[in-house]
């Protein structure tokens, strides 16, 4: 017998009650041999391309979810930053291969589709400040595209033309889609040290360095996780932490099964697993209720840091006994709007945007779904995105942000997002301002540790 019957109890309880879930699988595809001089031959090679590759995407998952009894949440596709493929063409925007992505994810059927991406760590092509620029037309004229730029890295430092550039941008995408169902800004992230084989979105997409197409595959699994510590209530820490990396592993084993299964069946390699705890609005699938488990009042109270640093360490320690292929991000996600727990927490004051950076530098990506006032300076924006990379940069990690500007709203005031993305407090940014700092444009050099030949 290769499980005993309370381990399939314990699997069949992780489904119906703790509402585990393999939160995404992601098939990575490169569009490298897809660009052309003529934008129009470009696009209907990427559609061709896109299309012959993830055309049974959605059935396979949705079969091996029959057969295996494993909610699969989302299926998604990510491609090779547009701006190094659309940078063959002479095209002065970049609108068009949106749409085509869009047109391909809307046929497939999928969730989300990412890759509408430039990477500016250490300077801008006119390819990628072309692509900058059709960011808030693109995401206001699409549905299922994501976009991401990656504008630092513990290698080259942080690019603050191009931070500078993307606060401008944040404040003209929430702008140009404030009138759609999904603020395009739900679907921008901005990276330092941004990896690449993540499935997660807003920040997937399929690296240069990546093979003709990857499956990927994000585990999730807070709400177990919870349920871990419940079991431990009161015990030391040390205890605690050994029962949340025995369930990590019981976690990212299922992730591996699931991973390996869709790759043999679409005839493509397994990539990796990321082991991040992805949280969702429902109740029950919190990150920030595992931190109030641990023995915090609210998420945001003294000791949230180090409680963060424990869990997340603890989930990378016992997923990585699981599977051979961890990569992505893997760690714990903070989102905002994503977690009831953490929206709670912003409403009866525990937490606040500075605490949120601090807890960045212990977790996986960083300022994440978090509403801010519409009239906050674009300037202000970068100097968040800003602090944010620093952490990144310094520490050797990937931290990101997205922010979301609501157009009209104050601090206090409720944004909804729908879905998966959820809503939120609009929360409040400091009133003293940076723009003579980042007015200032050039590049902060790499830390003294980067150097490393």
């Amino acid at each position: 017998m290769i499980f005993s019957p309370n381990e399939i109890q314990e699997t069949v309880n992780m489904f119906l009650r703790q509402k585990l879930d393999v939160r995404c699988i992601t098939m990575g595809i490169s569009l490298l041999d897809c660009a052309d001089s003529d934008y129009k031959k470009a696009n209907q090679k990427i559609y061709d391309k896109i299309m012959r590759k993830a055309g049974n995407l959605v059935r396979v998952g949705q079969d091996i979810e029959k057969e295996l009894g494993v909610p699969i949440i989302n299926k998604r596709v990510s491609v090779t930053p547009i701006a190094l493929v659309a940078g063959a063409s002479s095209e002065k925007s970049y609108v068009s291969y949106c749409k085509t992505l869009d047109k391909c994810a809307r046929e497939l059927g999928i969730n989300f589709i990412g890759g509408f991406s430039a990477l500016v760590q250490k300077g801008i092509t006119p390819a990628d400040r072309i692509l900058i620029e059709s960011i808030p037309e693109a995401l206001a004229t699409t549905d299922f595209v994501c976009s991401s730029v990656n504008v630092g890295s513990t290698k080259s430092g942080i690019n603050m033309d191009a931070v500078k550039l993307m606060g401008e941008t944040i404040a003209k995408t929430a702008e140009a889609s404030k009138d759609c169902a999904v603020n395009g800004c739900s679907k921008l992230v901005v990276f330092c040290n941004a990896p690449e084989d993540n499935p997660f979105m807003a920040g997937a997409f399929h690296g240069p360095g990546e093979g003709d197409a990857v499956i990927n595959v994000g585990v999730s699994g807070p709400g177990v996780i919870l349920a871990a510590a419940r079991e431990y209530k009161g015990r030391p820490i040390n205890e605690l932490a050994e029962g949340i990396k025995k369930m990590a592993f019981k976690i990212t084993r299922l992730g591996q099964l699931v991973g390996s299964e869709a790759a043999h069946r679409l005839g493509v390699d397994f990539g990796i697993l990321d082991l991040s705890l992805a949280p969702t609005p429902a109740v029950g699938d919190s990150v920030a209720r595992i931190l109030e488990e641990i023995g915090l009042e609210g998420a945001g109270a003294p000791g949230t840091t180090a409680a963060l640093a424990m869990l997340t360490d603890m989930v990378k320690k016992g997923g990585v006994m699981a599977s051979t292929n961890v990569g992505g991000l893997s760690g714990a996600f903070i989102p905002v709007s994503e977690d009831e727990g953490m929206i709670n927490a912003v409403k009866q004051g525990s937490i606040c945007l500075e605490k949120l950076e601090a807890m960045t530098t212990v977790c996986s990506v960083g300022l994440d779904m978090i509403a801010i006032p519409g009239d906050t300076p674009a300037t202000t924006i970068s100097g968040i995105m800003a602090d944010e990379f620093a952490i990144g940069m310094v520490n050797a990690k990937t931290t990101a942000v997205r922010l979301i500007p609501a157009p009209g709203k104050k601090p206090g005031d409720w944004v909804e997002f729908g879905g998966l993305l959820g809503g939120c407090p609009v929360m409040n940014v400091s009133k003293f301002g940076c723009a003579d700092f980042i007015n200032r444009g050039g590049r902060i050099p790499a830390p003294i540790h980067s150097f490393r030949n």
